[in-house]
């Protein structure tokens, strides 16, 4: 029995199909999406102002409920982070890393090559100077001390393009 997915593990899903159909069919797919978008506007041009107002204004009042009941719940949920991580995983599968290696590199000269717990890193792999564990950071975070040893200071690894 395969269970369906709901709610935001269907949304997330979703958005990894979408992101992967995108790389595998880019400019068709693209093309798609815009002439949709262009039927929608010509279908909300055609409702008054009035109700596309009340609309975005119960579409607001309802995210805003919906955060305030769920806030808490989100903050400490290990689903939630997983989710968030597995999605930034996906996207650095999806990232040309030459350009990316460029970008950090100005970062790699400001921290002469080393990086400490509290540091900034935005994408790329840690090898802690004290085990020499490696770590890969998948987005913008904060460094932390060592999983292995608790040490605290890491070189960025040379991403493999």
């Amino acid at each position: 029995m395969v269970k369906e997915k709901i709610g935001i593990e269907a949304i997330y899903d979703n958005v990894l199909k979408w992101i992967e159909d995108v790389k595998e069919h880019e400019v068709t797919h693209i093309v798609e999406v815009i002439e949709k978008f262009k039927a929608y506007l010509a279908a909300a041009e055609a409702i008054p102002e009035k109700k596309v107002q009340q609309f975005i204004n119960n579409f607001e009042n309802d995210l805003k409920e919906f955060y305030q009941q769920n806030q808490a719940e989100f903050q400490h949920s290990v689903y939630i982070g997983l989710l968030n991580e597995t999605f930034w995983a996906k996207l650095a599968q999806l990232t040309d890393k030459s350009q990316v290696e460029w970008a950090e590199l100005t970062e790699d000269f400001k921290h002469q090559g080393k990086y400490h717990t509290g540091d900034f890193i935005g994408f790329g792999e840690l090898e802690c100077q004290k085990c020499h564990h490696k770590r890969t950071i998948l987005h913008f975070s904060e460094v932390t001390d060592c999983d292995e040893c608790g040490g605290n200071e890491f070189v960025r690894l040379a991403l493999m393009p």
